[in-house]
């Protein structure tokens, strides 16, 4: 996979899907995860004319780590990414880990970039009159509790649960997120085959490097984001579904009224996760505000 050295030095690992005239789409992955979360079926991006680049955040994959980093610094990483590959403009989505990222980048490249949409994605952990970990799975809880912790207990929580997964998934791509309640929903995604290849080839690529990249992404979702939600002036569609148990709907609920101007799809049948179809769909849908 190519790669690009941004200014601090850092390389930074992308990949590009689709089709290579079409809009240019970044999406952001979640956490942990990495460049190959996309949708399965290439085939089915291209025919919807998009260009869909995903990179590995600091710390994932092939690129260095960035240690230390907040939600906004994600901004010059995806500028130089863009600026390598020639493209001026550009939709962003990003989910659950990357939904913030996603939010990070329309906020402050709102020159270049033509819309965000921010799938399932978490609410600023200080975010005023929200109970952050209310209706969240206590899995989830007890992550970011070690966060809370601090890094060295976090790294080593890390360390353990990556391979848990990661004996998990070689027995049974539907089992990769353990112990969690999942909704019917969410269930019905993991069984689909397509889903389970995708899982297959990115657990074994996100934490090659080890879990900094998941440590770092932990970290910086329970401090300050480094730029405040309703800078945002370019148009975001906030999506998330009722069912979901890893990012409670009462973080979408709070970015739903708190991103100026936010349009807002919130689905009483959906959890967490999005079928690969309803994906390019989404996909389909951010391309046509080009």
């Amino acid at each position: 996979m190519p790669t690009i050295h941004v200014a601090d030095g850092r390389e930074v690992m992308y990949a590009e899907w689709g089709d290579p005239a079409g809009v240019p789409i970044f999406s952001l992955h979640g956490t942990p995860g990495c460049r190959l979360n996309r949708p399965p079926e290439e085939e089915k991006v291209t025919a919807a004319g998009i260009r869909l680049v995903t990179y590995d955040r600091p710390g994932y994959g092939g690129s260095d780590r960035h240690h230390g980093r907040q939600v906004v610094d994600c901004v010059a990483d995806v500028a130089a990414l863009a600026d390598a590959l020639g493209i001026e403009r550009f939709g962003v989505t990003g989910g659950s880990g990357g939904g913030p990222h996603a939010l990070a980048v329309g906020a402050r490249l709102a020159d270049r970039v033509f819309a965000v949409h921010c799938v399932v994605g978490c609410a600023p952990y200080e975010a005023p009159g929200l109970d952050w970990f209310a209706g969240m799975d206590p899995e989830n809880v007890k992550e970011f509790g070690w966060a809370l912790e601090g890094e060295d207990v976090l790294t080593a929580e890390l360390i353990k649960e990556e391979a848990k997964t990661r004996a998990r998934v070689a027995e049974d791509p539907t089992t990769v997120l353990g112990d969690f309640d999942l909704s019917d929903a969410d269930r019905s995604v993991l069984a689909d085959p397509r889903i389970q290849a995708l899982v297959v080839e990115s657990i074994a690529e996100e934490c090659r490097q080890g879990v900094g990249g998941w440590v770092d992404d932990d970290l910086c979702f329970t401090k300050p984001w480094g730029f405040d939600v309703d800078e945002l002036k370019v148009p975001v569609e906030v999506r998330y579904g009722a069912a979901d148990v890893l990012v409670p709907a009462a973080h979408g609920d709070w970015l739903a009224a708190n991103v100026p101007n936010a349009t807002v799809a919130k689905d009483p049948g959906h959890g967490h996760m999005t079928g690969p179809d309803e994906v390019v769909d989404h996909l389909a849908r951010l391309a046509s505000s080009a």
